[in-house]
C-alpha cells in the first residue's frame, strides 16, 4: 500500500488499452492527450474514494477501512464525479 504523501500514478499504457478495449469500431482511436487527462481523472476518482471511505471508516469508530465503509460512500461518489 502507498505510504502518505506517495503519489498515485497510472500508466498511460493501461489507461489507453483499458479505454481502446470498450470502442465499439475498430478505426477508433484515442490520442496520448486524452490518455493522460484519463489517467488524471482515475487518480482523482480513487484519491477521493480513499478519503471518504478513510472519514466514514472514522465516522463509525472503526480503526480500519473495510469495504463496507467504501460501499456506504459509493452512490454519492459516483454521483459526484
Amino acid at each position: 500500500m502507498a505510504e502518505k504523501g506517495e503519489a498515485i500514478c497510472f500508466k498511460k499504457e493501461t489507461v489507453s488499452k483499458l479505454l481502446s478495449s470498450f470502442f465499439k469500431e475498430d478505426k477508433t482511436k484515442l490520442s496520448g492527450d486524452a490518455a493522460l487527462l484519463m489517467a488524471e481523472m482515475l487518480k482523482v476518482f480513487v484519491e477521493e474514494a480513499a478519503m471518504r471511505s478513510q472519514k466514514q471508516a472514522e465516522s463509525e469508530d472503526c480503526d480500519q477501512v473495510e469495504i463496507e465503509h467504501f460501499e456506504k460512500i459509493l452512490p454519492q461518489l459516483l454521483l459526484d464525479f
